[in-house]
């Protein structure tokens, strides 16, 4: 799967936070939800920083470094049909940038299980590309 859509409603954003799982990492908290609207979807990534973070540069940053990161995890690990919002935290913009896609791979994994429930066939299929990735 290489292609990665982006939220950009707010009405997505309050669906998964509402109806969704939550995974916090050091460095990024991880929101997901299944979309059952339609079968066959490739995921779809939502990114927000509160301006708790600093002000709008320093927001900006923790936004790029998180859809840098997702460019690199979320080919490989991320399940179609779900819609995944990730949140800046306070050292998003300062952390290293390989352990920043280390918080996030290890929280995608840990989501996926999740969301796949008691569908093994699913969570074997996460399971090996954890194994890959790593």
């Amino acid at each position: 799967m290489s292609e990665v859509l982006v939220i950009k409603k707010r009405k997505d954003f309050l669906r998964v936070a509402a109806k969704g799982k939550k995974v916090s990492a050091l460095a990024l908290i991880l929101q997901a939800a299944r979309n059952l609207s339609s079968q066959g979807n490739p995921p779809r990534v939502g990114y927000t920083a509160t301006k708790k973070l600093g002000k709008a540069h320093i927001r900006n940053r923790c936004k790029r470094r998180l859809r840098a990161a997702v460019r690199i995890v979320f080919p490989t690990l991320a399940l179609p049909d779900t819609d995944y919002v990730l949140i800046g935290r306070y050292n998003t913009a300062e952390i290293e940038f390989q352990r920043l896609v280390h918080h996030l791979k290890k929280a995608l994994i840990e989501i996926n299980r999740e969301l796949s429930g008691n569908d093994k066939i699913l969570a074997e299929n996460i399971d090996s590309a954890a194994d890959i990735s790593d």
